[in-house]
């Protein structure tokens, strides 16, 4: 092991060094300066969701530069459309002319979700790919909610809408000439969590919403690999990554005490984003079905007590494919 793997390593182990500007900063030192390369997506087309604000206007805004044809599907286009904006005014300054749309549908509801991959892929003459597709849209209810197909509504959000998102865009996503790249924003709040695999609804218990939104990126982080092989077959390259600290409004609104202790740490959102435009954009593609944190892959457990039994995956991929409809 080199001396910069091991510091890199231990300043992920110790957290607040490793999840915060200071982390980001002494890694970036050994990145490549053209990785990646200024124009590596012209000509292609990204898909970012929740990118209304904080990390997916951040991740909308890195594709855009990179030139990539930038759809941010969101929940509702009337609030989007001042991230539009900031996203415009941003690259003008810099000379760049965008090619930029607004995209409406809440992920959390799979009818609609299913409505709208059916779409994408009907339009015109029915052609239209997909290179990048970014599943960032979050929740953090602070109270138990269920989504209009009665699931929880953290679970709905980041596990089953992106799910059945991405296998209802496959057609689109094959298409890419590439080979699409399908990257999950998780958390590193998952490593607080293990898989649970008899409670995915989070039926039992004292309900909390951090913990509700931790355990729904441990379910995205187990998932990544089962989804590799899935969709090896359309030449998807699949990633989970997260993005450190991050000064983002919803983590303001979530835990206000938190974000006030922490704030002179935290990570711009392009900071946070800039492992999903990088996982998005570098050439080769990064393997598949990996967890990624500032450019390095990483474990997915750091402690005995969180690590995923078989039998525990088992039960929640059979789960999974049985809420999803999707055979995993």
């Amino acid at each position: 092991m080199s001396p910069d793997h091991g510091r890199d390593r231990l300043l992920d182990r110790m957290v607040i060094p490793g999840y915060s500007r200071l982390g980001l900063i002494l890694r970036r030192r050994r990145w490549a300066p053209d990785d990646p390369r200024p124009s590596a997506l012209v000509g292609r087309t990204a898909l970012v969701t929740g990118a209304g604000s904080g990390l997916g206007e951040a991740t909308a805004l890195g594709l855009a530069r990179l030139g990539a044809r930038v759809h941010l599907l969101v929940r509702s286009t009337e609030r989007a459309a001042p991230a539009l904006e900031r996203i415009r005014l941003a690259l003008a300054a810099d000379g760049i002319e965008p090619d930029l749309h607004i995209e409406e549908c809440d992920l959390s509801d799979l009818s609609a979700v299913s409505d709208f991959g059916a779409r994408w892929c009907a339009h015109g003459d029915g052609t239209r790919p997909i290179d990048v597709l970014v599943h960032n849209a979050g929740v953090m209810p602070s109270e138990r909610t269920k989504s209009v197909d009665g699931h929880e509504l953290s679970v709905a959000t980041h596990v089953l809408g992106p799910i059945r998102l991405t296998e209802s865009l496959l057609p689109a996503l094959g298409r890419s000439t590439s080979g699409a790249r399908v990257v999950f924003v998780a958390s590193g709040g998952m490593y607080t969590q293990s898989l649970p695999a008899s409670d995915p609804e989070y039926r039992r218990g004292r309900y909390r919403g951090a913990v509700a939104y931790a355990r729904s990126k441990r379910m995205q982080v187990e998932l990544v690999p089962l989804l590799a092989r899935r969709w090896a077959e359309q030449q998807l390259t699949v990633a989970a990554m997260h993005p450190g600290w991050v000064d983002t409004p919803g983590i303001a609104a979530s835990l206000p005490q938190f974000s006030s202790l922490t704030r002179p740490l935290l990570r711009s959102p392009a900071e946070g984003a800039d492992t999903a435009v990088w996982l998005a954009a570098t050439d080769p593609a990064p393997p598949s079905g990996r967890f990624w944190h500032d450019r390095t892959q990483r474990p997915t457990n750091y402690r005995t007590a969180t690590r995923t039994d078989p039998a525990d995956l088992e039960r929640f991929r059979t789960w999974t494919a049985s809420t999803t409809g999707i055979d995993l």
